[in-house]
């Protein structure tokens, strides 16, 4: 009668023990923005403090939820890229080849040359004004 009771204890122990292991490592390996509830941290501590019932409340609260419907693949995550459904369709080229770009471009320079003009003319009617003064002065 008391082996049957110590071999119980002994496989509970080995579930929790089993189960505490495979939920530190579920928590550990979770990113930090899917976590629910509470802190990253704080859940491991919860876990490893209070068992059975922090592997538990992991499971139950803390884990984050899968969607029912959609596949392993199918949830999208920082960092992992367009899910195909999602990727922009329009191909992207490089700004050498983009005729977009190099109308722009083209449009841009001759804006900048026309303004260029603008202040050398400028720049010559401020020195003809400073030239007439001065000779007005010198004479």
């Amino acid at each position: 009668m008391m082996s049957g009771v110590i071999r119980l204890y002994g496989l509970l122990f080995l579930i929790d023990l089993v189960m505490l292991v495979v939920a530190l490592i579920d928590c550990l390996s979770t990113d930090e923005y899917a976590v629910r509830n509470l802190p990253k941290l704080a859940w491991v501590f919860i876990i490893l403090l209070f068992s059975p019932v922090g592997w538990i409340a992991w499971f139950v609260a803390g884990r984050p939820q899968q969607p029912a419907h959609a596949g392993a693949g199918a949830q999208w995550r920082p960092g992992a890229g367009f899910p195909e459904e999602q990727r922009p369709s329009r191909r992207q080229v490089a700004p050498d080849d983009d005729p977009e770009f190099l109308r722009d471009l083209a449009r841009n320079r001759r804006a900048d040359e026309e303004m260029f003009s603008k202040w050398e003319a400028d720049l010559r009617r401020r020195e003809e004004e400073l030239r007439k003064r001065d000779e007005e002065k010198g004479e």
